[in-house]
Parts: C-alpha cells; sequence; structure tokens
C-alpha cells in the first residue's frame, strides 16, 4: 500500500513550486523543466487541480496556471481525495464483500486508531508548511 501516489506527489511538488513565485503565472513548460515530471502527468494533474478549485488556468499567451488558494488553505489531504481518494487503511473486506467480523475483530479498532491518527497528521500538512520545509 503506498500511502501517497505518485500522483498526489507531482501534485503536491507542483503547488509547492507555484506558492513559491508568489503569485505569478507558471507555464506547464516551466514545472516541466524545473521539477522534471513528464509533461502528459502533469498536465492531467494541472488539470484535475484547476477543475476542483485549487489551481486557476489561464489561456493565450502568458498563459499558464496560478494558485486559486492561499498555499496554508490547500491540505495535502485535499490532494489525496483527489487522486486517490478517501484514505482507508482498514476497509474490513475479505473476498470482495464486508468482513462477517467486522464488529468482533480486535485487530480492526487497532487499525482504526492508526488511520485517525494518520488522517489526523496528514490534515496539518499544508502547502504552506511544506513550502517552509523546503
Amino acid at each position: 500500500m503506498k500511502l501517497i501516489t505518485r500522483d498526489t506527489d507531482y501534485a503536491a511538488r507542483a503547488l509547492i513550486f507555484m506558492a513559491s513565485t508568489k503569485g505569478e503565472t507558471v507555464t506547464v513548460s516551466t514545472l516541466v523543466s524545473k521539477l522534471r515530471i513528464p509533461r502528459p502527468f502533469l498536465r492531467q494533474i494541472l488539470q484535475a487541480l484547476n477543475k476542483d478549485g485549487i489551481l486557476k488556468s489561464y489561456k493565450g499567451s502568458g498563459g499558464g496556471f496560478r494558485l486559486a488558494l492561499p498555499p496554508e488553505k490547500i491540505f495535502l489531504t485535499d490532494l489525496m481525495k483527489i487522486f486517490q481518494g478517501a484514505l482507508k487503511l482498514n476497509e474490513c473486506i475479505f473476498k470482495k464483500k464486508v468482513c462477517p467480523n467486522k464488529n468482533l475483530c480486535p485487530l480492526r479498532s487497532k487499525i482504526s486508531s492508526i488511520e485517525e491518527n494518520v488522517i489526523s497528521q496528514l490534515n496539518s500538512i499544508t502547502i504552506a508548511s511544506l513550502l517552509r520545509i523546503r
């Protein structure tokens, strides 16, 4: 299981770079060059972020992308939801059906506690906080 997928990683890297430009419009070519992310993947990621209101796109000469939200309002969990869906460490699935021991399972409560802790930690990570680490 991967906690962070490639698309989420690429999205975070692109947003951190954009946040560092302090509101400038950034072209796809610049992002590809600076971040070394393959253009086809990056274009899809930027389009998804634009669709979900995290980026604004500008067409024509001088066009590109810009953050639609302040970096402190963009959470890693937002990106994870867009590219990965809701984080679930414990799905309680057995042979493609809900496990019949779901309500009695001692492991489920332990895994659920870990999941809550992980989600809480991830909810504290913003693009602004990652920019400060950089």
